[in-house]
């Protein structure tokens, strides 16, 4: 390893001089308190940043072995660092100028969602924090005494205020732990008590506004209805008590703007964990709940809709069904398909927006369109089955149609943001109706649609590039991302939360294709499992493209990966 020295006599040999003389800087250098490692170096100041990492020695940073001695306190521990390092390297970001990118110091900016991150590593030889930096340079000559400031100055201070724990980062660094292992038990009490998902009371829902995860200022909190209320004990907090939502067919209810769909969307973000202050750090759901809808136009291939879609006027076999550009009903029946696929115990449905088809099909329609001439079979007369056969669970929110009503194990009212337990009226108004409880008109036993498939990845979409270094990987934001000659857009991919998590998919998927581990003769779940196993024995490493990991990566469930692959489209 070299010295600081060693860093500060290259850099004056290289000042001046044209920017490629800033790869001469790659390597690891003890730097008096930190190791910094340059691992990549960006070709011109205009172009991606460079990669930097620091590494402070357990000694250095001073955190007890117990506040990461398990995954989630783990998990918890990085975020909060990442998160203190990502706000002293904004205050000083951009303090020396130059072109392009000049002066950039940055890591991962986290959402209100805790996430397991490239960006920060924490164990017993230390921390590691992953960046990128701008190397300074005017025009595209070499500013090295400008890096200097950056790399003796700047970043040091950044490290001492974010990863060395002083009296007020051990407290951060508590409460944080504390507040996941809450989290954890909340999650390990679910499927004890036979539930998809727990709304602490006092939690704030809203959000600031449709852009904003930040919470609403003087929303009212949530209540639990008392009937539906359930009390947990949790190591840190102490008692609580919140909406149980149990297993089975449950519907969610009310006028417009009440909180119907602020409740489904805190639901489906249950499915990670809230840093304090969220207002739905208590607000936790099946890790594997799914939230579904219409996604007219997306692919579908070699899907099983039989259960929903047969029959078709065409004669089209829905037992493999493909298309490219599926409508609403036919997009949500292989969503749902894909669902169950990849290991869901419940389903998230919003009717704004699913396909009316898709959902129900009322007594008026019926007499206008004899059954044998409708090729859909409607999600109401399935939704049961699923439950008593198949164990998933789903969640409705209903504003315009009771037809759910007769198969519903419970029905939650919102009214001005509070929720009610109306079941049992609504039962009384089917009895009033004649329609019975237990089951809706045409309800059946369930029928196909759940094999394993033998997705194939055409292996032309992952040729190397033209200099032969691998798969060329984009990604764009929270809409998706190409690999090789292959798209995927994951717009309508609700639960996925944060674009880093877009760019891990992207590698995910290149890593699949790269190494053929769906080739057509390896099952979609088997592919996606060997990412994961991979994931698990080598962490980022298995996800670094070209030999660096990078900060800009966060793990986002089997289920997006899943979906992701599904919606892959390529040109070859």
């Amino acid at each position: 390893m070299r010295t600081k020295r060693d860093l500060e006599r290259q850099l004056a040999a290289i000042d001046g001089r044209g920017y490629p003389a800033y790869k001469s800087l790659r390597g690891v250098y003890d730097l008096d308190g930190f190791e910094l490692s340059i691992d990549h170096v960006q070709g011109d100041p205009f172009a991606a940043p460079s990669l930097v990492s620091v590494h402070v020695p357990a000694a250095q940073a001073g955190f007890e072995r117990e506040l990461y001695a398990t995954p989630e306190r783990c998990v918890a521990l990085e975020d909060l660092l990442a998160r203190r390092f990502a706000i002293e390297a904004k205050r000083v970001s951009f303090r020396v100028r130059g072109s392009g990118k000049s002066g950039l110091i940055a890591t991962s900016s986290p959402g209100p969602e805790v996430l397991p991150r490239s960006a920060c590593e924490v164990g017993d030889e230390g921390v590691l924090l992953r960046l990128e930096m701008g190397f300074p340079a005017h025009g595209r000559t070499v500013d090295a005494r400008a890096l200097a400031t950056m790399l003796f100055a700047l970043l040091p201070a950044c490290v001492e205020r974010a990863l060395v724990c002083d009296d007020a980062c051990q407290h951060a660094a508590r409460e944080a732990v504390e507040l996941a292992e809450d989290q954890a038990t909340v999650r390990l009490a679910l499927a004890r008590l036979g539930l998809v998902a727990f709304v602490a009371d006092g939690s704030v829902l809203p959000r600031e506004s449709g852009v904003s995860a930040r919470p609403l200022r003087g929303a009212e909190p949530f209540i639990s209805p008392e009937s539906l209320s359930v009390e947990l004990d949790l190591p840190h907090r102490g008692r609580v008590r919140g909406l149980g939502v149990r297993r089975g067919v449950t519907l969610i209810v009310g006028g417009g703007y009440h909180g119907k769909s602020t409740l489904l969307k805190a639901l489906q973000e249950g499915i990670y964990n809230h840093v304090a202050g969220d207002g739905r750090e208590l607000v936790i759901t099946d890790a594997t709940a799914i939230k579904l809808r219409a996604e007219d136009g997306r692919a579908v291939r070699g899907v099983d809709i039989s259960p929903f879609i047969s029959n078709l006027p065409d004669g089209r076999d829905t037992r493999a069904f493909s298309t490219e550009n599926a409508s609403g009903s036919t997009s949500q029946a292989a969503s749902t398909i894909e669902a169950l696929e990849a290991g869901v115990q419940a389903l998230l449905i919003d009717e704004d927006t699913s396909a009316t088809n898709f959902m129900v099909r009322d007594a008026l329609m019926e007499a206008v369109v004899a059954a044998d001439h409708e090729p859909i079979t409607p999600f109401v007369e399935r939704v049961r089955a699923l439950w008593e056969e198949r164990g998933v669970s789903s969640v409705i929110v209903v504003g315009s149609s009771g037809a759910f009503f007769p198969v519903a194990d419970c029905v939650v009212q919102m009214d001005h943001y509070r929720a009610f337990d109306i079941t049992e009226r609504v039962r009384e108004v089917c009895r009033e109706h004649g329609v019975e409880a237990s089951g809706a008109k045409g309800a059946g036993a369930w029928d196909g649609g759940l094999s394993g498939r033998l997705l194939t990845l055409p292996a032309k979409a992952f040729r190397r590039d033209e200099r032969g270094r691998g798969v060329k990987v984009r990604a764009h934001g929270l809409d998706g991302f190409s690999v090789g000659s292959g798209e995927v857009d994951v717009r309508l991919v609700e639960q996925l939360v944060d674009s880093e998590q877009v760019a891990a998919l992207a590698q995910m998927v290149r890593l699949i294709g790269e190494e053929r581990l769906l080739d057509g003769s390896h099952l979609l779940a088997d592919a996606v499992d060997e990412v994961y196993r991979r994931f698990e024995h080598d962490g980022w490493w298995a996800l670094a493209a070209r030999g660096d990991v990078a900060c800009g990566f966060a793990l986002p469930r089997p289920q997006e990966l899943c979906c992701a692959l599904n919606r892959l489209r390529s040109s070859m």
